[in-house]
């Protein structure tokens, strides 16, 4: 590519985007695992649609659970702002004190889920109150100076609003011009809103409608424990000494505690601070509400098998409490099952399944009976049935589109009476099957969950529960049959519904028990000869003795029970149901690979047999044995594996020239040798110096011309 320039020098030219390129680049990498790519396409368009539906539905909930945190920010935010516009008593008190409001943001240690919190803030805030927002990163500000340059580089680029762009040449000011200080930056405000003020009223009434007259400078700490503590010093104290004529309100990102203000500052700079304290919703409580949006409900036709979920839980509670990377490990298993799994083109909507089973073709009905599920379901039928299954493709394809159909009602059976489960099981003392409802699906996918001990356990203590917390349970079982789209639980609301109306009947009855007790009590004080007072008595003890149930115990007995068969019908493993397979993903070692890393083992394999990685067939070595084509680090690697702790450097450099002269020949000159020579030396100090940087091995004190070995066992 030319260019007008007749001076030497590096010209950058920017590529033009090519979407649709990309998108078909994509879809081939989709094909290129397979030799048979038939479907590919489909599965492609599937998987993309289907995971556009889970982002946009997962985008929602989280705008959803940040509304209120959002909603309380804006109202401080608005408040601060309208006390210093109409210099009430309080604002004038604060700025006497030279205060400046603060808003201490407690977002918790999930800190790649900060990211998505701290946009759809500073969007808020564009929307309601003010354009002029700065967000800060500790990375980008390790001096006063350019924590500065920082903020103003941002807020002038942030002050031209779209209404008038005709007027950019006499509002765009170039940074480089400016000396970044406090008072260029009031004198920046100060311009920017005489400007908005001397606009004509259309303009203006469209800027007021989004923004107040005068619009605060927020500007906003994203991780502010890893601010240095003079940065934050330096800036609050110039801040408050010219909050008079600049509406600052700084927001405090906070990972750890509110306390990390007080032990970052000292008294006399915090107290300069107005701070009021936000709390974010809990990552767990986010985490529950992700899985019951997206795997507890039959939108998403797309399911995760008891391990997988495993793998994806384990990850975030022991590792980083990221949402995010939950969503992502969610993603992953998505492409990885519409990748691998021919038959996922059948994981679709119910209205999609006919018309997409009769155009399988005979592989794909042959892949559909080498299903281990499948294999099971032919093996129970009469052997007439399983002559047409194994045999006859239109047979297969309309038993097929029944049992997708049955996998479709057993969703959502599954999902409803799991709830109903749950709220028997989450307010039992100790949680024998767990607190949270992913505790009790993870329990449910496993195995039959009323084999367990834990399930036993938990109907034991049912049959304990009073009878204000049952009929409490009943009603909420009854709401959420009713708001089930299952058409089989008609009578499974109106045995419900039934328990509830004997319940009622029940407290009517013990009225009249108890009136009717009190007066036998009082016939028992009336005067009475002593035979009659001797019987009477006798027959209170019998009753006593025998320990009949009560009918509130028999009815209590009957709710349990009706409960545990309703479990027993509905809450069957996935895995026992016929092709599962098209719909879990079971693939647990494959994620587990993507998503736990081993650095180290990798860093042995890659080490040892570079050909595993480079898929060079020079670089390949049977029995142990060293390439000399290999790169130098391996070779050095292989060779030190053999050393004990202390490795001698003369004979490591004398072992790694007897390798890489391997392949030499033995007649070379004797200048070209000693040249080849300082070549391998300087390679073999090279090499050496990054086995160091990567920790496998260190200088000796004990010897100078040695170094220590640091790993043992080969990885």
């Amino acid at each position: 590519m030319s260019t007008c320039s007749v001076s030497k020098g590096c010209f950058v030219f920017k590529p033009s985007t090519k979407k649709r390129r990309s998108s078909e680049k994509a879809a081939h990498d989709f094909r290129s695992r397979s030799d048979d790519a038939e479907d590919t396409e489909l599965r492609f368009v599937t998987c993309q649609s289907l995971w556009n539906q889970i982002k946009s539905e997962t985008e929602q909930i989280q705008e959803d659970l940040n509304k209120q945190l959002l909603d309380n920010l804006v109202s401080f935010l608005s408040r601060s702002h309208s006390e210093f516009q109409e210099k009430t008593t309080e604002w004038t008190c604060r700025m006497k004190f030279r205060e400046i409001p603060t808003a201490a943001l407690v977002l918790g240690v999930n800190v790649t889920d900060h990211d998505l919190t701290f946009r759809g803030l500073s969007d808020a805030l564009q929307d309601n109150i003010t354009p002029y927002i700065a967000l800060l990163e500790a990375k980008d500000c390790p001096g006063i100076k350019n924590l500065m340059q920082k903020l103003m580089g941002q807020l002038m680029n942030c002050d031209i609003d779209v209404d008038s762009l005709e007027d950019e040449d006499c509002v765009q000011v170039s940074q480089n011009r400016i000396r970044c200080s406090m008072s260029s930056l009031i004198s920046w405000y100060e311009n920017v809103t005489k400007k908005t003020d001397s606009e004509t009223p259309s303009k203006k009434r469209n800027s007021s409608s989004r923004h107040w007259q005068s619009p605060p400078v927020i500007v906003i700490f994203k991780d502010m424990e890893s601010f240095t503590t003079k940065v934050l010093q330096d800036f609050i104290v110039i801040s408050s000494q010219h909050i008079r004529e600049l509406p600052l309100v700084l927001i405090f990102g906070i990972a750890t505690s509110p306390m990390i203000i007080h032990r970052l500052l000292p008294h006399s700079v915090s107290s300069l601070l107005c701070i009021e304290l936000f709390q974010s919703l809990s990552c767990k409580e986010h985490l529950s509400t992700i899985i019951d949006k997206l795997l507890l409900t039959p939108r998403f036709p797309f399911k995760l098998g008891e391990k997988v979920l495993q793998v994806l839980i384990n990850i975030f509670l022991y590792h980083d409490f990221s949402v995010q990377n939950f969503i992502k490990g969610f993603q992953l298993c998505i492409v990885e099952h519409f990748y691998s799994q021919p038959l996922s083109v059948l994981c679709c909507q119910l209205v999609d399944v006919k018309k997409r089973v009769c155009s399988l073709s005979h592989d794909q009905c042959e892949n559909i009976r080498r299903l281990p599920s499948f294999r099971r379901y032919v093996e129970k039928q009469e052997s007439g049935k399983q002559v047409a299954l194994l045999t006859n493709d239109s047979f297969l394809k309309e038993e097929t589109e029944k049992l997708l159909e049955d996998l479709h009602v057993y969703h959502e059976n599954y999902v409803s009476i799991l709830r109903c489960l749950h709220v028997f099981t989450s307010s039992l003392p100790k949680y024998p099957l767990g607190k949270q409802i992913r505790e009790l699906h993870c329990a449910c996918l496993e195995t039959r969950v009323w084999e367990t001990e834990e399930y036993e356990s938990s109907l034991q203590l049912a049959r304990m529960l009073n009878k204000t917390d049952l009929v409490t349970m009943l009603q909420q079982c009854v709401e959420i049959l009713m708001s089930s789209s299952g058409k089989e639980f008609d009578k499974t609301v109106e045995k419900l519904k039934e328990f509830l109306t004997q319940f009622q009947n029940l407290e009517a009855e013990a009225s009249q028990e108890r009136d009717v007790s009190v007066s036998s009590q009082k016939e028992l004080q009336k005067k009475t000869d002593l035979y009659h007072l001797q019987k009477t008595l006798l027959e209170l003890k019998e009753s006593r003795r025998s320990k009949k149930l009560t009918k509130f115990e028999m009815l209590r007995f009957e709710v349990v029970d009706y409960i545990d068969s309703l479990v027993r019908k509905y809450l069957v493993p996935a895995d026992h149901r016929t092709l599962h397979e098209i719909m879990y993903f079971n693939a647990a070692t494959v994620l587990r690979g993507h998503l736990n890393a081993a650095p180290r083992t990798a860093l042995h394999t890659a080490l040892n047999n570079p050909h595993w990685y480079l898929k060079n067939q020079a670089l390949k070595c049977d029995g142990g044995g060293i390439s000399n084509k290999a790169p130098d680090i391996c070779i050095v690697y292989k060779l030190h594996l053999e050393c004990g702790r202390l490795i001698n450097l003369v004979d490591w450099l004398e072992a790694f020239s007897t390798v890489v002269m391997a392949a030499e020949e033995p007649n070379a000159d004797a200048a070209s040798s000693d040249q080849v020579d300082d070549t391998i030396h300087a390679r073999f100090i090279r090499a050496v110096s990054e086995l160091e940087l990567l920790g496998f091995i260190k200088p000796s004190k004990q010897k100078t011309d040695h170094v220590a070995r640091l790993t043992w066992g080969g990885c």
